[in-house]
Parts: structure tokens; C-alpha cells; sequence
């Protein structure tokens, strides 16, 4: 349901961006450092756009493999402190041996 919440959600947005560009198609100069250009705004308006989703985009895949190496290394922990208690438990228990209870009877 979360994926498809999402999915709508950037359809709408999407939607809206291209008529929002589609509407402003009047050329606008774009002063870049080593010069100027006329562009028509519904591309400067898109590029835009895109530069933001793929700078979105790049940072969340840079913090999920972050956080997946740190799963993996938060995992091999747990192993290590799990063997760790099961040989602490095993030390700790003497040896137990095993009495056959005899009824008073016999």
C-alpha cells in the first residue's frame, strides 16, 4: 500500500510539473558562469526537474548502502555475541549426571 501511495503521488507530481512547464514556454535567458543563453522556460523548468530527482536519488542510494554495510556489521556482532553467551552458558553449567531414581519400594 506504501508503494502504491508513493507511486500516485509522484504521478500527480509529475502531471502538475508538466503542466506547470507546458503553461511557461516564453524563452528566459539562463546566465551560466561562462555565459548566457535563451532557453525556453518549459525546459528549464523540466531540466530542473530532473536534476533534482537525480540528486535525490543519488543520495538515498549512497545511504542505503551506508546503512546496509552497517546492517551487516551490526549482524556479524550479534553472531559473535550470541556464540559468545552460548559458550559462557556452557561453561557455566557443571556436568550433570544423570541419577536413576529408584522407588522406595524395590
Amino acid at each position: 500500500m506504501k508503494t502504491q501511495s508513493a507511486l500516485l503521488l509522484g504521478v500527480a507530481f509529475a502531471l502538475i510539473v508538466a503542466v506547470f512547464a507546458v503553461i511557461n514556454v516564453e524563452p528566459v535567458t539562463v546566465n551560466y558562469l561562462f555565459g548566457k543563453s535563451e532557453w525556453p522556460l518549459v525546459l528549464v523548468i523540466i531540466f530542473s526537474v530532473f536534476m533534482g530527482g537525480f540528486i535525490s536519488f543519488s543520495l538515498s542510494v549512497f545511504r542505503t548502502i551506508s546503512l546496509r554495510r552497517q546492517n551487516k556489521v551490526l549482524i556479524h556482532q550479534i553472531e559473535q555475541l550470541k556464540q559468545e553467551l552460548h559458550e559462557a552458558k556452557g561453561a557455566e553449567q557443571p556436568e550433570q549426571k544423570n541419577f536413576r531414581t529408584v522407588p522406595d519400594g524395590e
